[in-house]
C-alpha cells in the first residue's frame, strides 16, 4: 500500500483537521502519516510503539514529508497503561490483532477518549489469524466488541482487498457524549 492508500482507507474517520490523536502500535508509521496529513499542522500526535528503533526511523519520514507536524513518539506497549492526555481520537492499524484477550485494552482505550472521541479501527477481515496476524477480528466482530465496551455509532468507512487474509478494512466507532 501507498500513503494515498493509507489516507482513503482512514479519511471518513477524520471529523475535522487539528485535534489531539494517537496512533497505538504505530510501528513504521504508515498510518501516522497519513494522520499527519488529514489532520494538519494544528493537530498533536502521539505515535505509540515498543521499539523506539521504528519510532526514529518514524521521526525522520515525518521531518522529510510533514515537517509542521507535532508528534510526540512514545516507546510503549500500548496494552499497558499510557501516560496521554484526554483524546479526540485513537488509531489502531494493524496493531489490536495482536491482543488474544482484548476486553481490558479497549476499555483502557475508552478512558482515553474525550466523549464523542473517535476510535479509527483498521484491521484484517477474518476472525482466524495466522502467525503474523495472530488474533484478527472480522469486521462483525469488531461491531459487537466495541458495543460491549461502551463504544456507539460502530460503521465500516472502507474495505481494501489483501494479499494476507483477503481484505482489510477501516472501521469508525465512538465514546458516548454523556461520557466522561
Amino acid at each position: 500500500m501507498q500513503h494515498q492508500d493509507h489516507v482513503t482507507l482512514i479519511r471518513q474517520g477524520i471529523a475535522a483537521p487539528g485535534g489531539t490523536w494517537a496512533d497505538l502500535g504505530s510501528g513504521g508509521g504508515a498510518f501516522t502519516l497519513a494522520l499527519a496529513d488529514l489532520l494538519g499542522p494544528t493537530a498533536r500526535i502521539y505515535s505509540v510503539d515498543r521499539d523506539a528503533r521504528v519510532l526514529q526511523e518514524q521521526a525522520r519520514a515525518m521531518r522529510t514529508h510533514f515537517p509542521g507536524a507535532a508528534v510526540e513518539y512514545l516507546a510503549a506497549d500500548f496494552a499497558s497503561k499510557l501516560n496521554l492526555p484526554p483524546l479526540d481520537g485513537i488509531l489502531m492499524a494493524n496493531s489490536l490483532h495482536f491482543v488474544r484477550r482484548k476486553g481490558a485494552v479497549l476499555d483502557q482505550l475508552y478512558s482515553y477518549l474525550r466523549p464523542a472521541g473517535r476510535l479509527l479501527l483498521v484491521e484484517y477481515n477474518a476472525d482466524r489469524g495466522n502467525m503474523w496476524v495472530p488474533y484478527p477480528l472480522a469486521y462483525p466482530t469488531w461491531e459487537q466488541l466495541a458495543q460491549q465496551h461502551g463504544f456507539s455509532q460502530t460503521r465500516l468507512l472502507a474495505t481494501i482487498p489483501s494479499r494476507f487474509l483477503r481484505e482489510m478494512y477501516a472501521a469508525l466507532s465512538i465514546k458516548a457524549v454523556n461520557e466522561s
